[in-house]
């Protein structure tokens, strides 16, 4: 399996190309970012139906899916923190380590944040940009420290029988769907849950719901530059449909805003002909 060291962290990533010959070096690449506690994997279908235009370039963010943590690494890569703007930082180390200087770029939940972190940071690689499932929330201490309560059971408590449960990956997506997935899909996710860096998944959950991000995130909304569109599912409980269409009215002219019908927080999964029309339009008028 491909790996890249990135700030300490060995990176998995793969190709998803035309014909599964890797990339060729002409078509340009578009590079896809999961959100928190899953991989990339659940992006391999819709990379799939893209691969025809692009070059796609998968992978795990540090701490998830297969890009894990060595022992002897944890005490300095634990110490960089878990601001989602290093995460922005990692995506550009690891495109530096694969000599690969522009893309085009399309992201999920909180992998969204990151990739709108980026695009402020690193925007003069992107080309165009789409962030699915991804808003701007207002700060409420209450809400917030009963969401880090529940965040802190959900983290911790993670037995492995869970994968074995006929039922569990059922239950465990429910919420966050509104329309049904293939099972294969609701597997992979409920393991890499389970399998996620306890460290790093309880960190990303402190620092992508908390103060400082309802003060950075909107400023990101408004500085991107690079034509973007943002997606939403209509039914969506995890970042709801009006956060979206907050984010996206605090810069018109840069991001074009999309609002998927009967689809909740996975609308790549649950409709996916109709993300990949809206995904196509986008990326030819843009």
């Amino acid at each position: 399996m491909p790996y890249v060291s990135v700030f300490g962290v060995d990176h998995y990533y793969e190709w998803l190309t035309e014909g599964e010959t890797g990339p060729n070096g002409i078509k340009p690449i578009m590079v896809f970012i999961h959100g928190w506690g899953g991989s990339c994997r659940y992006w391999r279908s819709t990379a799939r139906s893209l691969s025809s235009q692009f070059d796609c370039l998968l992978y795990d963010m540090r701490g998830f899916g297969q890009s894990r943590i060595k022992t002897n690494d944890r005490e300095a890569v634990l110490a960089r923190g878990y601001e989602l703007d290093t995460f922005a930082d990692d995506l550009a180390e690891l495109l530096n380590a694969l000599e690969i200087d522009r893309i085009w770029l399309n992201s999920h939940s909180t992998g969204a944040s990151v990739a709108a972190l980026f695009l402020n940071q690193y925007g003069d690689r992107v080309n165009q940009a789409i962030l699915t499932c991804n808003g701007i929330f207002e700060y409420d201490k209450k809400a917030f420290e009963a969401f880090y309560t529940f965040g802190g059971y959900v983290v911790r408590f993670r037995p492995a029988w869970l994968s074995r449960i006929p039922l569990a990956p059922r239950v465990f997506m429910a919420r966050f769907l509104s329309r049904p997935i293939p099972s294969a899909e609701r597997k992979a996710f409920l393991q890499d849950y389970l399998s996620a860096d306890g460290d790093i998944a309880l960190g990303t959950i402190y620092t992508a719901v908390s103060k400082r991000a309802t003060e950075i995130m909107p400023a990101a909304f408004k500085a991107i530059a690079v034509p973007t569109l943002l997606v939403s599912g209509e039914y969506d409980q995890i970042t709801p449909a009006k956060l979206g269409k907050q984010a996206a009215v605090l810069n018109p002219e840069m991001i074009k805003y999309v609002e998927i019908k009967n689809t909740g927080h996975f609308p790549m999964l649950e409709a996916p002909q109709i993300y990949l029309e809206e995904v196509n339009n986008f990326l030819n008028v843009a």
